[in-house]
Parts: C-alpha cells; structure tokens; sequence
C-alpha cells in the first residue's frame, strides 16, 4: 500500500531552492509528491526544465532532510511529464519572490496542451520595490536560466524577473 504522509511531505518540502533560497520545493511545485509504502518513502521531484542544474542538489538535500526526519529508505525521483510550468508556483511562492526583490511570473502561462511560442513578454511587470508597472526587460538572461533582468524606470532600481514557462 502506497501513502503519502503529512511527516514526509512537511520535511520534504522544507527544502530550499538552490538558487532562489527564500523559496521552499513546494513554494516551487517543483516537489511533485511523497510516497510512503512500509518503510520505504520517494519523493518526486519536477525539475524547472530538463537541463536544471540545481536538480542534483534539490534531490540530495530532500534525501537528506527525509532522513533527518527517520526515513532510512528514501528514493528521490525525477518525474518530468506533466512538465514544471510557473504557474505551479504557490501564491505564498510568488509572495516571496515580491518580498525578495523578485518579479514573480504572470499567472496563466502557456495554455495546457498549447504551443509555448517563445518569444518577448508582452506583460505589464509590476517593480518588486515600488510597484510601478513603468519598467523595462534590460536582457533576457539574468543571473539564472529562469530569470530575466528587468529596471524599473520609475525608481531606476534594477531587479530579476523569473520567466514564464
């Protein structure tokens, strides 16, 4: 019999994200689910993108916590379909992106099953310092593969944007 339990999710997802710390895997919903079956627990993890190099960390410090917490048989699996879309990202997720000077993504990225046209976002991005909407994509790549850098115009502060996917 397989079980998900509240002791292995809760330590499974307060891991932290690699590379945005302020976020747990679940803030993510990059944590895609935790199993038990007797003594045994997996916990499935849905990288950002395929070539995610955080990926090797996250499963590591999930095995890690899961452990911390008595598990002594612990699996940690990828699982890619469905596919990671920012808009798995919690409401308490895009809340700390804003409090950490991080534009969060727009919700209702690519449509289920639609074409993801990759191209320039067309989006109003609201400043995570000021809250103007006046800003403007300064490049495309920022200081992680998922982020863009972005300045406002209204306070001149430059700041990163996590991409829609």
């Amino acid at each position: 019999m397989v079980t998900t339990t509240t002791r292995a999710w809760e330590a499974a997802a307060a891991v932290t994200d690699p590379e945005l710390p302020m976020l747990t895997l679940a803030d993510l919903g990059v944590l895609a689910g935790v199993e038990e079956s007797g003594d045994a627990v997996t916990a499935w993890l849905t990288p950002t993108y395929s070539g995610c190099p955080a990926v090797a960390e996250m499963a590591a410090d999930v095995d890690a916590r899961l452990r911390e917490a008595g598990y002594t048989d612990v699996t940690v699996r990828l699982r890619l379909d469905p596919p990671w879309s920012t808009d798995l990202i919690s409401d308490e997720g895009r809340r700390k992106l804003a409090e950490a000077g991080i534009a969060p993504p727009a919700a209702g990225g690519p449509p289920p099953g639609g074409v993801l046209r990759l191209g320039p976002t067309r989006r109003a991005v609201t400043c995570p310092q000021c809250g103007s909407t006046d800003t403007e994509e300064l490049s495309r790549f920022g200081s992680t593969a998922c982020k863009a850098l972005w300045r406002c115009r209204s306070c001149r502060e430059p700041f990163d944007r996590i991409k829609e996917i």
